[in-house]
This record gives structure tokens, sequence and C-alpha cells, in this order.
């Protein structure tokens, strides 16, 4: 999402990497480059000035370090304020609070077309995980087929979120015709809803109210008559982060009106400028709870200023991408894989499984990009991950004594694996020396130190193995050397041999 945003930043922090001091002169021209980055993100004229002199006076005023350079020690101080940009200094605990007595009432609402309805859905999934129990309330009977949408999206979190209690729902199709008829239908709905989840001991209930357009003003007096009459925990703004700078001003009315306790963005993961995140706190005072990371039912995140503002810096987000890799893989998994590893008793069946954790994790480019450094190293480079599909089916296509022991796989099982996995001979032969690499390796780094083991990597990198692992094509090297804005495609990389 800040691409743009981070390429600017780091066109500024370059300006001082050379400078053997930091000086006013090169301060401000380094800010410069903030400034026209930040105002091209469509963050607001006042607060990027406000922004950028307080930075340049951090600056001023900063006790120059011998060493650090004056590029790592503006990082810092940006990072800095960076963060209270953001957060505006809101300390209150990240994610859902638990009512008691319960239930606890959620109320989401939203301007039309802002992904309310999935975000929903994708918050029951995010308390699911959490061993909540969750009732999602149809309370939006003004949109054609609300009531089935919700329906349908309860039913699939319950499939693509295995762990945890069942999301129930409660809706009432019947009152739809009754909505623009009798004042109060969609209040009566969210009571009743209400005292479903009571009888029925369900820990949390959100409602999903009508979208509507926040100058509308008979629908922002039904939210505040369900708000006074349900009496919600906590109000959630839903945003659609690609709006820019309408949605802080849609947010700034809602806020006005219903005294929201949060903000959610939904579609962070698009290629957007990226102001409305930096600026909807200041401007609203509500704080942002959680940011939509994909189209996927599971992929909603509690929001880190902290780490946001890693990554627009280009200091990576490891917190993140160690949190990601523990919801798919257990400790006692993660365990038994390193004493594999350490005994090199690995098998492919043990790569696929890991491959298809990596997977359930996001894109591979988005969760490179969370390394520190990495992000704009892959500003221009192509990752495939559809060639993991085309490693899984080489796998698939091996026999459980193949998959064992990798060594049995002579001449003529690699020309039934290709033919299998519907691929070239070179790609099987390919995936099994890569994976006797990588298993050798792991094995003797497994006893080794810290020093010794970055050793060993860089060895393992520089070797070309990991630049050809599955989806890695044009990234030669990664962190060594020049990298390749190439992406060979994968008739070019496996080319027969010219016959001498």
């Amino acid at each position: 999402m800040f691409d743009r945003l981070s390429e600017g930043f780091n066109n500024a922090f370059r300006k001082l990497s050379g400078q053997s001091r930091l000086t006013e002169a090169n301060i401000r021209e380094a800010m410069d480059e903030v400034r026209t980055a930040l105002l091209e993100a469509d963050v607001q004229y006042d607060i990027v000035n406000d922004f950028c002199e307080t930075v340049v006076q951090d600056a001023l005023g900063e006790e120059v370090l011998k060493s650090v350079k004056p590029g790592q020690q503006m990082v810092g101080i940006v990072h800095k304020r960076l963060v209270e940009l953001i957060s505006q200094g809101d300390s209150q605990t990240p994610g859902i609070l638990k009512a008691s007595p319960g239930p606890t009432i959620i109320m989401a609402c939203g301007l039309q077309g802002s992904g309310k309805t999935t975000t929903c859905a994708k918050l029951a999934g995010y308390l699911k995980k959490k061993n909540r129990s969750v009732l999602l309330a149809a309370c939006d009977l003004q949109r054609p087929a609300a009531v089935e949408q919700l329906h349908t999206v309860a039913d699939q979190v319950n499939r693509d979120i295995p762990s945890g209690p069942a999301v129930q729902f409660y809706g009432e199709p019947d009152k739809v015709a009754e909505y623009g008829k009798a004042v109060g239908v969609a209040v009566q709905v969210a009571q009743r809803a209400v005292l479903h989840a009571q009888k029925n001991n369900i820990d949390t209930v959100i409602l999903d109210t009508a979208g509507r357009l926040h100058v509308n003003d008979d629908l922002m007096k039904e939210l505040e008559a369900v708000r006074r009459t349900v009496q919600p925990h906590q109000i959630m703004l839903v945003v659609d982060a690609m709006t820019g700078q309408d949605a802080v001003n849609s947010a700034r009315v809602f806020h006005e009106r219903l005294a929201i306790d949060g903000v959610i963005l939904t579609k962070f993961d698009s290629d957007t400028r990226g102001g409305a995140a930096l600026t909807v706190k200041k401007v609203t005072g509500a704080p942002i709870k959680f940011i939509g990371v994909g189209e996927h039912l599971d992929k909603l995140e509690e929001f880190h200023a902290e780490r946001i503002a890693g990554r627009i810096l280009g200091m990576g987000d490891v917190v993140s991408l160690v949190e990601k890799a523990q919801e798919q893989v257990s400790d006692e998994d993660a365990e038994r894989m390193a004493e594999k590893m350490a005994k090199g008793e690995l098998t492919m069946d043990d790569f696929l499984d890991q491959m298809r954790s990596l997977r359930r994790m996001g894109p591979m480019k988005q969760l490179l990009g969370l390394l520190p450094g990495v992000g704009q190293m892959l500003k221009d480079v192509q990752i495939d991950d559809k060639q993991l599909d085309r490693v899984e089916g080489l796998v698939c296509s091996m026999t459980p004594e193949e998959r064992r022991d990798v060594k049995v796989i002579n001449h003529s099982r690699r020309k039934r694996i290709a033919a299998g996995a519907g691929q070239r001979q070179e790609a099987v032969g390919q995936l099994v020396k890569q994976f006797e690499m990588v298993s050798k390796m792991s094995k003797q780094m497994a006893g080794m130190s810290l020093k010794g083991r970055v050793k060993a990597a860089k060895e393992l990198q520089q070797s070309g193995a990991a630049a050809s692992l599955p989806g890695m094509a044009g990234l030669p090297g990664l962190g060594a050397g020049k990298r390749s804005t190439h992406t060979p495609s994968p008739k070019s990389r496996f080319k027969p041999r010219k016959r001498r």
C-alpha cells in the first residue's frame, strides 16, 4: 500500500547518507522529499507541514551521535513522529474488549460500498480464532439480498476457519418488506438479535447495519436510534482506504453523529496512496483498530502504529511476520520440524506441508516485504506465486516412497513424475537438487552458533539455491549483488540442451 510513500522517504534518507553530519540545510532538503511524498499520498496539507516542521526541529535539537550515521539518525527521528501521527498517542488495547456481563455488542457502520458486510464476517473470524462465540446479526434491511449475503459469509467463515466456536447467524428476511413502511424495524431486529445472544450464551454480537451516505439525515437518525436502544459497547466505522481524504471526511461526520470507538480500514493491501491511514486518527480522534489485508475472510489484522511506521520507512515488520507464522504452525509442529531438520530427516511431505503453510500466510512478495530492507528491493521484482502450484504438482505426482527418500528418483521415475504434473523432466531434477541442498544445509546449521548460521545462510544464498526457490524467479541472491528485474517464463527456465 505504501510503496510510493516509502520511496519518497527512502529518497530523503539517501540524500543524508553521504553527509558527515546533520545540518539545517541538508535536513530541510531531505524533508522537502518527505513533504512531496506525503502530499502525493493524499495527506492533508496542514498536517504535512506540521509533521515536516516538527521533524526538522527534532533533528536540529538532537544530539549528534558519533556511532550513528546521519541517515540512520534521521530514520529514528522520523519513525518516532510518524508513530505519533498515526496513533496520536492512543494507548487503547488493540482488538475487541470483552464486556462483562455479556454479550459484547459491536455495531458496524459505514458508507455504501465500503465493504462493511464482508468486514463484519472478517471480524467474526478474528474473534473465532480467539475462541470467542460470535453472532452475526443482519440489520441491513435496505440493500437487496444483504441478509442473504451476511448468512452466506457467516457459513464461509466457519468453512475457512475451522478452529474455535462456530459463527452463528441471526436474520429476519421477512422484515425487509416492512422496512421503509414502519419506523424502527431495523432497531427491533437489532434488539431481538441481542436477546437471542443472551438466551444462547453467545459471547459477542456484531450488528451489520445498512450502508448509507453520511449526508442522508434519515439514515443517520436510524443509526442513532440503534445506538440509543441497543447501547453497543463499541461502534466500528468501516472505511474504504482507496477513497483517500474522502474517507477521512466521512469518518469525521460519522464520529460527530455517533461518537465512533474505532475505524476499520478495508482494502489496505491495494495500491492506494495511504493518506487515510496516516490522518484518520488525527482528524477524527478515533483510532484505527483493524486493517483488511486481503479478500479472504481471515485477512483482518490488528492495527499497530509502530509496525505500520516501520513498513513505511523500510524497517520491515518482523513481529507481524512471526505472528502470521504462529497462526499457521503450532509450537509442537515447529519443534518436530526442528528435530527432523537437525537429524537430516526432512521429506518431501514435510516440504509440502511447509509450503502450504507459507501460502496460507499470504502472497510471497507481501511476506518478504515484512523483512527489514527487503521492501524496496522487491519494488520492481515480479515474484511468481503460481510457481508454487507447479512445485506442489510435482510433489503430488511422487509416490509415498519417493517423497520419503528423493534419492530413489531415477530417470524413469523422473519421467513419470514430470508427465503426471504436466511439466518437463528438468523441473523434477531441479526440485530434487534444491531440496537436497537445503536439507543438507539445515542439518549443518542445526548445531552451529548464530554467527555460523549467518555464514552458512550466505553460502546457501551464493550457491544459487535460495535464488531458485519456488516463486523466487527474478530474485537472484536476495540482498547480494544486483537484482534482475527480468522474470523468465516457465518455459524459458527449462530449455532442452542442444545435441552435439
